[in-house]
């Protein structure tokens, strides 16, 4: 999906009033990371890539100022039982299909596009630079040495436990004796929004849905990937 927008003084995008930044001819799409594979360039290297399922997204809603407040698209992405999917769901998109979730996009300018339209993985092609956003893999709960990058105490000076502590919390003159809020301690650890920047695009395979991107993405298998254009 395309997206044009106009440019400051300076070249840069222009922000609208909610913070959101929209590039000059943006492009964007929903799809499920399925697995990290290798593959071979015109020159014999190897290259490791993520394989991003795209199953074609449709336009569920358009947004505008006028009615909305702000411009944005809608899209809905993935399918499901029409047993599976709710009455209020099934009001919205009405006969566009039975989707596993919905999600949109905030625009500087009114989108071009009409209710029902899809969008598939052809809207990129090889050697194009993207922005991936998905929620990472959950690891539960951690200490400081995994979580923080802590080095843990002595090993030695008579210390047996330490290797792993996180050390002193508070006290004396910090923070007036109190714990600072925002003190870098053991916790849960994963299951956060992460966006990764200025990847590329290695391979479209539009017969499978397909699309190879270099490098890792955030979360497993199945995490649902926001790919936008840089």
């Amino acid at each position: 999906m395309d997206v044009k927008d106009d440019t400051g003084t300076a070249g840069l995008p222009i922000a609208n009033t909610l913070g959101c930044r929209v590039h000059t001819h943006m492009r964007f799409l929903l799809g499920t990371k399925v697995h990290m594979t290798q593959v071979w360039d015109e020159r014999g290297d190897a290259r490791p890539v993520t394989v991003v399922s795209v199953s074609p997204n449709v336009v569920t809603q358009i947004k505008t100022v006028e009615k909305d407040g702000y411009n944005a698209v809608q899209l809905g992405w993935g399918s499901r039982k029409p047993k599976n999917v709710n009455k209020a769901m099934k009001g919205h998109v009405k006969e566009l299909g039975s989707f596993m979730g919905l999600r949109e996009w905030r625009l500087a300018l009114p989108a071009t596009q009409n209710v029902g339209d899809k969008i598939g993985v052809d809207v990129f092609k090889k050697g194009d630079e993207v922005t991936v956003s998905g929620i990472s893999k959950g690891k539960g709960f951690q200490g400081v040495v995994k979580r923080h990058g802590f080095h843990g105490g002595s090993r030695t000076h008579g210390q047996k436990h330490s290797e792993r502590e996180p050390g002193a919390i508070g006290g004396g003159a910090r923070a007036g004796g109190r714990v600072a809020k925002g003190m870098r301690m053991a916790g849960r650890m994963g299951g956060e929004r992460v966006t990764v920047k200025n990847l590329q695009v290695v391979q479209v395979i539009p017969e499978e849905n397909l699309i190879l991107i270099e490098g890792a993405v955030p979360g497993r298998r199945g995490t649902v990937l926001e790919i936008r254009s840089v």
